[in-house]
């Protein structure tokens, strides 16, 4: 969950899917992961897309999924579109993406990324933890770091007596969750 009023983008006219926001997504799937850039070259390896969707729909390679022998193992390709997307039952997150393979004329053309050395849309700053029943209990909390509730959440007002602030966090699948923030502890002027 990150904490902001703006994780989604509105749908178009036509009702297509919401998009998820770029940082909470690649907060949710790890800093070792990167999309590429709209735009650049990528390698698609076909048998290996047909290994995991072999996988993931747990059916053998070979009964259900069409094997083409004329087929390349691997082709250059450039990246169209990319679509981020969470998995509604597990939150699971995953990337769609629309490549368009290259002719061997244009394979051969010089080819410059137009982001090199761009920085990740990993955010920055943020605070994950998982939800037990105990936080999730009628006590009505959960307890975060003093330092992680600095780092990520708006600034309490310390002359209110306890300082609080009602939170509103949004989920992958545009769920509001409303959390008070309390300070218990001791504070130093």
């Amino acid at each position: 969950m990150r904490l902001s009023s703006a994780c989604f983008s509105p749908p178009n006219q036509e009702g297509e899917k919401r998009v998820l926001n770029s940082e909470l997504w690649h907060a949710c799937a790890g800093p070792l992961v990167s999309l590429p850039a709209i735009g650049s070259r990528v390698v698609y390896f076909p048998q290996g897309h047909s290994e995991q969707v072999a996988a993931t729909t747990n059916r053998e390679v070979d009964a259900h999924i069409p094997n083409y022998p004329s087929l390349p193992p691997q082709l250059i390709c450039q990246l169209h579109n990319v679509t981020m997307h969470a998995d509604i039952e597990t939150d699971e997150v995953y990337a769609q993406m629309t490549l368009q393979p290259l002719s061997p004329q244009e394979q051969k053309e010089t080819f410059l990324p137009a982001e090199l050395g761009s920085l990740s849309k990993q955010p920055t700053n943020y605070f994950c933890k998982t939800l037990t029943a105990s936080d999730t209990s009628t006590h009505g909390g959960f307890s975060v770091p003093r330092r992680a509730a600095e780092k990520v959440f708006p600034p309490l007002d310390y002359s209110q007596q306890p300082p609080a602030q009602e939170l509103i966090a949004r989920d992958l699948h545009d769920n509001e969750w409303k959390f008070r923030h309390i300070f218990r502890g001791q504070f130093f002027s």
